[in-house]
């Protein structure tokens, strides 16, 4: 499996076999702490070859720099199935997060795991903005 993309955006949609992102950051501030943040996506394209076909397992968790939780880790099940003669495929993913909860200021990681392994680790950083910032 090779990780093509991984973003945290604002939204994303896959339409056609086309994976579209829309705002990709890695910061979000705050004048004010918890803070909920009240919609992003994580968007995904992962390729595979041939002899990976079949079912695999996929998980995504949200963790503070002490690598503890701060949400349920996302668990689902991905079944990958080549046609033809492709020699590898590349499959899209969204996963929409509704109110996400930050309690404090500080470096967030989003990780990405296939079949138990960790594959990628996003940055996420939540900054504290002073009141004389617009």
């Amino acid at each position: 499996m090779k990780m093509e993309l991984i973003a945290l955006c604002d939204a994303a949609t896959v339409s056609g076999g086309k994976l579209n992102v829309l705002g990709a950051f890695d910061t979000i501030q705050s004048s004010t702490f918890p803070v909920v943040h009240p919609q992003c996506a994580l968007a995904l394209r992962l390729r595979f070859s041939r002899l990976e076909e079949g079912r695999h397992r996929i998980g995504i968790c949200i963790t503070d720099a002490d690598g503890r939780p701060i949400l349920p880790p996302i668990d689902g099940a991905l079944d990958v199935e080549l046609t033809g003669d492709e020699e590898s495929a590349a499959m899209n993913f969204v996963i929409n997060i509704h109110q996400l909860k930050f309690e404090n200021a500080g470096a967030f990681s989003i990780n990405l795991s296939i079949n138990d392994r960790h594959e990628a680790s996003l940055p996420l950083f939540l900054k504290e903005k002073s009141s004389r910032e617009s």
